[in-house]
């Protein structure tokens, strides 16, 4: 199955799928935004910013492109087998990926494409452009911040925003990400929380209680949206 999915064949197929279908929920769902003044200085602005969602919500995540389609955005994507569709169905929607992973200790080739990757990434950001991240793929653990979108701003100087997106009706596969579909023409919800800055000079500690209280925060965000969304809010 992972040698299938790998054909190029199957990722275009894939891509072209998913492209298809996000770009129909930005199009067709009714979406509402939670403090989005947040974020516009930034927008409006020539300052940076990376955006964190959790990687359950791709398939809803269109809900903010409008937003960062007003700055140079790029998404930053795992070169995973399931990271290239999706890195095609994000270049569908004007979000070029920039692909970085993990190397295994050792591999000193994957080591170099990392590190030259991640400092694509910081250059990026420092020169104005954002970049959407989901911090907890490819593999999880779900909604626990991974490190390297922390050490990204912090090294480029720029804030964090997090969103939160839910939409109803939808439907959540029983997945480590709990990754969720909606239907057309339902409706949603994003909820903005920041700026957030990592400081300059954060050491793992900080940075280690910084993932704890961001992890929670976007957590709560998604929650938010869920609710904003539900039968019961008006």
């Amino acid at each position: 199955m992972k040698g299938l999915l790998r054909h190029p064949a199957v990722q275009a197929g894939l891509g072209w799928l998913l492209g298809g279908y996000i770009r129909l929920i930005l199009a067709t769902v009714r979406w509402r935004h939670e403090n989005l003044d947040c974020v516009e200085p930034v927008l409006a602005g020539e300052a940076g910013a990376v955006a964190l969602f959790w990687h359950g919500r791709i398939p809803v995540c269109l809900a903010m492109a409008p937003q960062w389609w007003r700055k140079r955005t790029k998404a930053l994507i795992s070169p995973s087998a399931d990271g290239e569709f999706i890195a095609r169905a994000l270049a569908m929607a004007r979000f070029p990926a920039i692909r970085i992973s993990t190397a295994k200790p050792g591999d000193t080739a994957k080591a170099r494409q990392a590190v030259a990757a991640f400092r694509e990434a910081v250059a990026h950001v420092a020169g104005g452009g954002a970049l959407v991240v989901t911090p907890d793929g490819p593999r999880g653990p779900g909604e626990v911040i991974a490190a390297g979108s922390l050490q990204i701003a912090r090294r480029s100087g720029q804030p964090v925003f997090l969103i939160g997106i839910a939409a109803r009706p939808a439907f959540q596969f029983d997945t480590w990400d709990k990754v969720m579909f909606a239907a057309p023409f339902g409706r949603g919800a994003v909820v903005w929380d920041g700026p957030l800055y990592v400081p300059p000079k954060a050491d793992e500690a900080a940075i280690a209680g910084l993932i704890l209280d961001w992890s929670a925060r976007l957590s709560a965000a998604t929650r938010r949206a869920e609710a904003l969304v539900s039968r019961r809010a008006h």
